[in-house]
């Protein structure tokens, strides 16, 4: 069991890509806390990638759905949850375009199941903590995509209209504002934060990054979307877990924070850059060039054309600052992709 004179936050989908980078930092920087990860495991969820908290004693892996009210209920009572940070969502753009259904599931009913075990939980009546409560607070990590798409200038602001363009950022946009209504009507501690791309060791197959690592060393074709000029700001996936740290401990409630990482760069400038370092990595034995493997295919549905954020809030208020700029930070993962795959340098 758990040392009862830690305090106990609920982190769900820590066995997805964010959340299995930051249960371990967060484990390792705080001694203060017990960690009960609540996971469902679907496709994009792996043990695997927390493997170094196993046998950590301030650990507790419980398999599950944020769906199931009644488990939730369970564990806030069982571990006397003092606090969340709420990473689990669907949030594969394709997938959401396949099967909207799924997304509104977890990421709305989901999301709206969780805020409103903790409010009940923790306070007699809106705006009325109980008294061993006070301090608890929810975090909600959402994404940039609730903004929708930019034109050739301009950044995404806390203050910028919410306009969503997939059925995943509609979900996503959707639990914010539950998350916001839960602040304004109950006087709940919960406070968001808005990523921009993030990317880093322990990502899954599907997305960009990743496939464009694998293919390569496949020597397969390097899918790109429409003409590779969408544009993304990339975010290093520890300085994101950092910026998480800082504003469950020290953002204001009920405000929104931006965590980006300013490093724009377009899809095609992505692939370039990666097959440029593993030409020198790891060339080909059959192309002079990963380049080669390149492949335009027909873009995607609604594809947003253009995602910046400002994350001068963030930085000015509470003295965030990323770690990575997009040049070492996708060296870093390069590495840790090679080690993943077994490929000697």
């Amino acid at each position: 069991m758990f040392n009862n004179k830690n305090q106990t936050i609920l982190v769900t989908g820590c066995a997805g890509f964010i959340g299995s980078n930051f249960v371990p930092y967060f484990l390792e920087k705080y001694s203060n806390y017990n960690l009960v990860n609540l996971d469902l495991l679907t496709y994009a969820g792996d043990l695997n990638n927390l493997v170094e908290c196993e046998n950590n004693p301030r650990y507790k892996f419980i398999k599950g759905d944020i769906c199931n009210r009644e488990l939730l209920e369970f564990i806030f009572s069982e571990y006397d949850i003092k606090g969340v940070i709420h990473f689990a969502a669907e949030s594969h753009v394709d997938n959401s375009i396949k099967n909207p259904g799924v997304f509104i599931q977890t990421n709305v009913n989901g999301t709206y199941n969780l805020v409103d075990v903790a409010y009940k939980y923790w306070m007699e009546k809106p705006f009325l903590y109980k008294e061993e409560y006070i301090n608890c607070r929810f975090h909600h990590i959402s994404t940039d995509e609730v903004y929708g798409t930019l034109g050739e200038t301009g950044l995404f602001t806390e203050k910028t209209p919410y306009a969503p363009n997939s059925p995943y950022s509609a979900s996503k946009a959707s639990s914010d504002m539950i998350i916001r209504s839960y602040v304004e009507t109950f006087g709940m501690n919960c406070v968001i934060t808005n990523c921009s791309n993030n990317y880093g060791p322990k990502q899954h197959n599907e997305k960009l990054i990743p496939t464009i690592i694998r293919n390569a060393l496949n020597e397969n074709p390097i899918p790109i979307y429409g003409d590779g000029k969408n544009i993304r700001d990339w975010l290093y996936v520890l300085d994101h877990c950092k910026g998480i740290d800082l504003v469950y401990h020290n953002g204001n409630k009920g405000e929104t924070y931006n965590i980006g990482g300013r490093n724009e760069r377009t899809n095609l400038q992505i692939v370039n850059t990666i097959c440029e370092i593993l030409d020198k990595e790891f060339p080909s034995k059959n192309k002079s060039s990963y380049k080669e493997l390149i492949t335009f295919v027909e873009d995607r549905a609604g594809h947003d054309r253009r995602y910046a954020i400002d994350a001068t809030k963030l930085e000015s208020e509470l003295g965030w600052k990323a770690d990575e700029n997009f040049d070492t930070g996708i060296v870093k993962t390069i590495e840790w992709y090679l080690s993943k795959y077994g490929v000697c340098k």
